[in-house]
Parts: C-alpha cells; structure tokens; sequence
C-alpha cells in the first residue's frame, strides 16, 4: 500500500464517483486552511484511532496518518464493538488544529487534541469533564470565547487549552419535535447569522440533516423552514442514511457538505456492509438558508482542476519499520504481539487471544472499501496458527486460517461458530485468499454479495474452499456503527506473513 507515483498536474474528468472516502469512514468533520482540505473520520473499537485524511480538491483524499496513535491519547480496554471513539470535530483556529471526540468507554469521555500538522504528531489529550454527551463541536466567536456543542443538543463555554468550563451546559435548539437522536452538531458563522447545523432520526433509514441560525452562538435559533434539508428517507436513492453533515467551502468559493451514508444491496430490507461511507453533495444559498442536492453515486466534477493524490499499491510487502496509517487494530496494537521488525520484510503477529471471538484477538487489518474485491496473503504458519479474516465484530466474522499442513473456512454468525471446510496442504508457507462479489439477485430475499474463501495453489490457480453470504456481515444483520475490515490474525503462537494483496475488481 505503497505511494507508486504522484501526478505532474491537474486533471480532469466529467464526473467523479461518491463516496469520495469510500468504506467504513463515518461521521465525516472537514476543515479546509488555505489551499488544503482535511477530514476525520470516527473508528471506534480499532486502534490507531481517527484516520485524517487531505485533499487539494474536496474529491480526492489520501489518509495522512491517524490522529490517535499513541496509548497515551487512547485507551479502549473495555470498549465492546461499536464503542470507542464517535464523531470527531476538526477546526483550524489561531494558527493551529483542533480536534475534539468523543472516547464511549468507563474510562472516556469528551477529550480535545492539538497539533500544528494534522499528519502528526497530535499532543496527548486535554480531558473535558464538563463537557457532557457525544459528538462535541468547536467554534470560535469575535470575542474569542470558544463554545462546544453536544449532541442532545446543548452548548457550554470551554476552555480549550485547560478544559475547564466556566457554567453549566445550556439546551439549545433539538429539531424537528419529538424527532429521534438530535446530534451530530456543527456551529458557524456565515454571513450576519450563526447557523446550527444537526442530524436528526438516528444514523438509519430516517437520518437527515436540519439547520437553524440566530444572532448569537448561544441563540435562539430560528429553524429552516425546508428542514430537513436533507434526506433520502422513504425513497429508492442507492445512497441511503444520509446525515451527520459538516459544510465547507470550495476552491472557487462554492458550498459543499460532507455526510455520511451507505450503498445499501441485495432484497429487503437491503444490506449494507462497507459501514458508513463519506459522500460529497453541493450546496446553494438561497434567501439564507442552505439548498443541499441529493446525495449521488456520481457528481459533475466541479470547476475547479481535480488533482489525484499518490496511487496506492496492490501490495504491502511489510517493509517498513512501521505499518501504513490504512492498517489498524481491535482496541490496541502492542509491539509485543505485532511487528514488522521482527522479521525483515514480513508482519509477525504473536497470539493473544484464541480466535477472532475474543475481544483482545492479535489482528491488523484494513477497511473493504469496494463492493467487489479480493484480499490475499502469503503466510508461514510453522509456529502458530493465524490466517486471513472478513470481520464486522465478535459475533461476525469469517476467516479462512491455515496451521501447518491444514487450511479451513471458518464462519461466525451470532451464537453459531461453524467449520465451514478444510484441507490438507503442503507443509510450509501458503497464499490465501477471498473474493467478494455481488451475489445474484433472485428474489426478495437475496444477499448483498458472496465472500468466497480459498487458497491459491503453487500454479498461481484459486480453489475455493467456502462461499458464504454477505448479509451476516452487514449492519442490519449485527447491529453496531462500524463496517467490514480484511485483515490477518494470530490464534496461536506465532505466525508471519510475506505480503498482502488488496485490489477492487469489477462490481
């Protein structure tokens, strides 16, 4: 995963696909300083924590680094799946960035980061313990005064440098009436009026995004007359789950929104498996209040010159002292137990847990950012056991993993843990593999796609060991926030592999 080459100069094209941050990227924030643009993304349960990513032009994102990838700035011992961090805010202010999140486990709680590069390093945290609720928001006003905004939605007046605040969180205004989970806030101020951007239905079918503005930071607040201003609920929109929104302004001073949604398949009720993805919409203002376009799978491309970012390789051959910000971890990634030093050229990850079951599972893997793909490895199992693995969470996950000599398909569906198939192989390394692909529409009840797990033989040809359904491995089936991630994993003693393979093949 390797930058291969950086375009000379701008290009251009007639459209561009959305996603513009594909795969499990939810609860997008953008910050845009100068001529550069930068997003964070939520991870909850994985480790290192918050991708941020950059772009030149709102449309091509490269990953930088990941925000929190120290265990002094983030502890998730505990967190269960879908817990951990929710819903960062990125702002630029006083010559530096500003990142405030929300950790959901015994021992988090709101907390606010500085950096004056937002590749890293980030400093250790600032803990706000007045700060009640999740998804904090940061704004400046003239006077300086810096005031958070919480889900719920509530405001109070903090001190970002020390954390402290000077009184008790007031309400503010909360939507639509009786509207489930008001959150998600983002405050600015443009024009004469201070605009309160929210979601509003929760991050399912009916999510979507309302604004009200008022005079002053701390309102009141009039409400759009239009609001929603958008949603894609009880329609047939491929993209579905539209909300958790942040505006910004292009190149050319044009208004964008980035927000959340997913690319539901399959029959009813549809099933969507990459998590929630990060899309790009324009906005118009019309007699002061934003006019926001539905979400599309495709977008004109704007006026300004699209400038790509690096090419990422197919292949990580692991040779760098350090894994590529796009790997991450369940909960925590010690060097004790994963490492590319320990053997040149390969990843060594040494067992913790048993299985992909156990919360503390030595695991590093990678978001399936593609509805169609393959994943391979190459892997010597001569001192453990370990493979290559689809997971969601605990609950859900599929895997095909190799011991010396032996290779099976394993599947976990809730409570039902199944061998799904094995075989004997030659002693010695092996490459495993999985391909995802859509799976056949036949009726009502079809599945979003089919995982099919194998081996590739010393021909370089697949023999598929398991083909399983995609649905048991979406959202709708497990619950939770998150999305798929492809990875590695140790269940006993030690394992090493050579190189992984990650490519989107044709939808």
């Amino acid at each position: 995963m390797s930058d291969e080459s950086q375009p000379d100069s701008p290009v251009r094209a007639a459209t561009f696909p959305n996603p513009v941050i594909p795969g499990f990227h939810p609860d997008p924030s953008v910050c845009r300083v100068g001529d550069d643009y930068y997003v964070v993304c939520s991870s909850f349960e994985y480790f290192p924590g918050i991708p941020v990513f950059h772009s030149r032009d709102l449309i091509h994102w490269t990953q930088i680094g990941n925000a929190l990838d120290r265990p002094g700035q983030l502890r998730l011992t505990g967190a269960p799946s879908s817990g951990g961090i929710y819903a960062p805010t990125l702002r630029h202010h006083d010559g530096r960035f500003w990142l405030i999140v929300t950790n959901v486990t015994a021992e988090g709680g709101n907390m606010l980061f500085t950096a004056t590069d937002p590749a890293g390093p980030w400093s250790d945290p600032v803990r706000l313990p007045g700060v009640p609720g999740i998804d904090p928001d940061l704004a400046w006003d003239e006077d300086g005064v810096c005031w958070c905004t919480v889900a719920g939605v509530s405001q109070v007046r903090i001190d970002p440098y020390t954390g402290e605040t000077s009184e008790t969180p007031h309400r503010l205004w909360s939507g639509a009436p009786d509207a489930k989970a008001p959150e998600a806030p983002h405050l600015y101020r443009i024009g004469d009026y201070w605009y309160l951007l929210i979601a509003e239905g929760g991050t399912e079918r009916c999510h979507g995004v309302s604004i009200a503005r008022g005079r002053t930071p701390g309102g009141p607040f009039e409400p759009c007359p239009a609001n929603p201003i958008l949603t894609h609920r009880g329609t047939d929109h491929p993209v579905q789950n539209t909300g958790h929104a942040d505006l910004v302004q292009g190149p050319d001073g044009s208004w964008w929104m980035v927000v959340l949604g997913v690319r539901p398949r399959g029959g009813t009720p549809g099933w969507h498996v990459l998590g929630r993805e990060t899309f790009l919409t324009p906005v118009a203002w019309v007699d002061g209040w934003p006019v926001v376009a539905k979400v599309t799978p495709e977008l004109p491309a704007p006026a300004w010159p699209l400038v790509p970012g690096p090419v990422e390789s197919v292949r990580d051959d692991f040779d760098l002292s350090e894994l590529r910000p796009q790997w991450v971890s369940v909960r925590d990634r010690p060097a004790e137990h994963c490492t590319t030093q320990e053997r040149s050229g390969w990843l060594t990850l040494r067992a913790r847990g048993a299985s992909l079951d156990d919360p503390d599972v030595v695991f590093a893997g990678r978001r399936q950012q593609h509805l169609a793909c393959r994943a391979r490895t190459r892997i010597d199992p001569a001192e453990g056991r370990g493979g290559l693995a689809v997971r969601l969470d605990e609950r859900h996950h599929y895997e095909i993993e190799a011991r010396e000599g032996e290779v099976r398909v394993l599947s976990r569906v809730g409570p039902l843990r199944t061998v799904v198939a094995s075989r004997s192989v030659p002693a010695g390394p092996a490459t495993l593999a999985v391909r995802i692909t859509g799976a056949p529409q036949r009726d009502s009840r079809s599945g979003p796609d089919t995982l099919t797990l194998g081996v590739e033989e010393p021909d370089g040809t697949f023999t598929a060991l398991g083909a399983l359904d995609g649905r048991y491995l979406s959202t709708e089936v497990a619950g939770g926030f998150t999305g798929r991630v492809i990875g590695l994993y140790a269940s006993a003693g030690t394992v090493h592999f050579d190189w992984f393979d990650y490519e989107p093949l044709p939808a």
